[in-house]
């Protein structure tokens, strides 16, 4: 593990290994993260996909240093990014690692806006923090983002409760994004949004992604997201990532039973079909995980061996991961 202040040197931007969260109740200890890995490289953009309770969002937490402790507790891991190791940071550390580094994008506009403040005066707080310059060309830069997200500048001075939901979270996106981080983690920022208004955010999502080359993770259950704007895919399930590969190869041969259920469930325009296939079943207690494989009880493939396995990971072809015991022995055969 590295040793505060000192960094490692390799081609990926965030690199998480093993990665264990879990949130320590009076009710039993909730194990939302377990044994979580991937990497992202510059330019990147990951999307992260599971159902609701997969972990998702405690991952992202976990990354940006905002598990609450308590009940929250970082069990295991590192978080590799930019050469540093997050979770050996101090909390002031970290406080200049968010949004000048890495910004968050949260699912609800509205809880992440303070609403007593001109959205101008809140992007302009955020270069404020992070960069050595006056009040004078915070306030600029705060009107060139909203220029860039597309705000009028007659509407800086608003405030949030004066905007729709698409507005609010193209400020939000200005206030992300504002610092010019390296790393922007966009936790369903389309879930409260109407399809059109959907459309228009993840563009605005793109285009400023590709001007200020910034990586980013994106947290959804929507595939049609992840089609449209990820470059590669995690498949979260009970904490957990089943399934890791670029996003073409993901989606033309799905590895995991999980990964191809959700395929199933969604409806395909390409294929003459009357019902779709669901998952049976429901996800897991997270303060009782079932022992072996977490989704052996759901799947239609599980044999004996799914009830002992014990989750590694086995890279079935080039970049693409899968936890699964139907291929724990594919690495054994190719050694």
């Amino acid at each position: 593990m590295a040793q505060k202040g000192k960094t490692i040197r390799n081609d990926n931007l965030l690199d998480i290994k093993d990665l264990s969260i879990h949130f320590l109740l009076d009710e039993g200890i909730v194990r939302a993260v377990n044994d979580l890995s991937f990497t992202l490289k510059s330019g990147e953009t990951m999307g992260i996909v599971g159902e609701t309770g997969a972990g998702k969002t405690t991952t992202a937490l976990g990354i940006m240093g905002l598990v609450q402790s308590p009940p929250g507790l970082v069990v295991k891991g590192e978080i590799h990014f930019d050469g540093q190791n997050l979770l050996k940071l101090s909390e002031n550390e970290m406080r200049r690692v968010r949004g000048k580094k890495i910004s968050m994008i949260f699912q609800d506009p509205m809880t992440s806006l303070n609403p007593v403040m001109p959205v101008r005066d809140q992007i302009a707080e955020v270069v404020l923090l992070h960069e050595n310059v006056s009040a004078r060309v915070a306030l600029m830069k705060a009107d060139e983002m909203l220029n860039l997200v597309g705000i009028r500048a007659e509407r800086a001075r608003d405030y949030p409760h004066q905007f729709s939901g698409g507005m609010r979270q193209r400020v939000v996106i200005a206030i992300a994004l504002a610092c010019n981080p390296a790393l922007l983690i966009a936790d369903e920022p389309t879930t409260a949004l109407d399809v059109t208004i959907q459309a228009q955010v993840l563009e605005t999502m793109r285009q400023l992604k590709t001007e200020l080359n910034t990586s980013m993770i994106m947290i959804t259950h929507d595939l049609g997201i992840v089609a449209d704007i990820c470059d590669k895919v995690a498949i979260m399930y009970a904490g957990t990532v089943v399934e890791l590969a670029a996003k073409r190869d993901l989606f033309t041969n799905p590895r995991h039973p999980y990964t191809a259920g959700l395929f199933g469930s969604i409806p395909d325009i390409s294929r003459d079909e009357d019902i779709l296939k669901p998952i049976k079943g429901i996800m897991p207690d997270p303060t009782n995980l079932p022992r072996g494989c977490p989704f052996h009880p759901r799947c239609d493939k599980a044999t004996a061996e799914c009830e002992s396995f014990d989750m590694r990971q086995t890279e079935v072809s080039g970049g693409h991961f899968v936890k699964c015991a139907l291929y724990s022995g594919l690495a054994e055969r190719a050694g």
